[in-house]
């Protein structure tokens, strides 16, 4: 269950600036409020995601020889009639 977050004033917002980063770091979500009105959300960056690896699955992955050859009419029949794989 998740709980409301801390709403706290402009000013006090100025004033405790670091202490109030510290908490959303720790996970805690802060609302700026002005005149009791919220403005703005104070909540932790997301962490980056790692950067991809090219060529990270290189010998992993086989295709059929055939994989790209055109489909024959019997398989295309056999496609149009719901059968996913031929031979089904």
């Amino acid at each position: 269950m998740a709980t409301e977050p801390t709403m706290v004033n402009i000013h006090e917002a100025k004033t405790h600036l670091s202490r109030l980063l510290a908490r959303v770091a720790a996970g805690e979500e802060i609302v700026i409020a002005k005149a009791g009105e919220p403005v703005a959300r104070l909540v932790p960056v997301k962490p980056r995601r790692p950067d991809r690896v090219l060529g990270l699955d290189r010998g992993r992955i086989w295709m059929a020889p055939d994989c790209w050859d055109p489909m024959t009419d019997e398989e295309i029949a056999e496609w149009e009639d719901g059968k996913v794989f031929p031979g089904e």
